[in-house]
């Protein structure tokens, strides 16, 4: 017998999970539940999600709900059946008649050891606070964000070179690798879910471009932190003669003949590749030159 499942994911971290879950002959996947595509690049084309990508390689059928709340989206998805689901970078919040239409519930892979980071921004929020370690947690939904019960964790290192962009898809194939036997386990009543501890529960938000501002930070390695943490997005900035400069990377401490920003304890920070408003990135040794600082 088949466990029959829908896939609900949009971003790359899903692209993993739903490649385990197609590829495990336990599971039927019944549909595939994804963002509309959307405008990208300059001329603004529309561009297909990661996971429709994938679905679409898998031969798998796939649903794209504008708002995953309207009547039509509920029908939509009741129509596809299936008695769980799984749930990976989904890009929506889900309400409470989504969540009940599967009788062994909705099953999601969040990219931080919960509770700590429970929402949209984890990854770059365990850089950015300096941690030496962050993980995956496979857990149940419920209603409220990130507050189920938890089926399994598994802990991934934090380099002191990570970035965002090359610590998400060590995540994402983390949770990929545990994804198969967590579902079974709970399936078949080996795995049982264990309550999180709500009071030690941290939370982060979608981040916008203005968090991204080095400005006024308290130390130089608070700011080569977020630098890391902000890559690729939103990235960081500081702002120089009236323009925004992007900060692309950089290191604490000074490097003579780079620009150099100092923390409000009087750290320093050299900017070692940084991009100009409207142009490329160029070598921060480069724009002294050019440009002086």
């Amino acid at each position: 017998m088949k466990y029959k499942i829908v896939f609900y994911g949009t971003s790359p971290f899903a692209v993993p999970s739903l490649d385990a879950v197609a590829a495990d002959g336990r599971f039927e996947i019944l549909g595939v539940v994804t963002q509309p595509d959307r405008p990208a690049g300059r001329k603004g084309e529309l561009q297909k999600p990661a996971v429709k990508i994938a679905a679409e390689n898998l031969g798998l059928a796939v649903v794209q709900p504008e708002r995953v709340k309207t009547d039509d989206a509920y029908e939509t998805l009741k129509a596809l059946g299936g008695e769980a689901a799984v749930v990976a970078s989904y890009g929506q919040i889900l309400p409470q008649r989504v969540l009940d239409l599967y009788s062994k519930g909705m099953v999601n892979v969040h990219a931080s050891l919960l509770p700590e980071y429970r929402g949209a921004s984890p990854i770059n929020a365990a850089i950015r606070d300096g941690r030496d370690k962050t993980g995956v947690t496979i857990m149940l939904m419920d209603a409220q964000m990130d507050h189920g019960a938890t089926l399994a964790m598994a802990e991934e290192p934090i380099k002191p070179d990570d970035t965002t962009a090359s610590l998400t898809p060590r995540l994402a194939e983390l949770g990929a690798r545990i994804l198969p036997e967590t579902l079974i386990g709970y399936f078949e009543g080996s795995i049982k879910p264990v309550q999180q501890t709500h009071d030690q529960a941290t939370f982060v938000k979608i981040l916008n471009r203005e968090d991204g501002k080095l400005d006024g930070l308290p130390t130089a390695t608070d700011m080569e932190r977020l630098v890391r943490a902000m890559d690729p997005w939103p990235g960081t900035f500081i702002e120089h003669k009236g323009k925004r400069l992007k900060v692309l990377k950089a290191k604490t401490g000074r490097m003579d003949g780079y620009p150099v920003i100092k923390a409000a304890d009087g750290s320093e920070l050299t900017l070692l590749t940084i991009q100009p408003e409207g142009k490329k990135p160029m070598d921060g040794a480069d724009f002294v030159r050019g440009h002086g600082f």
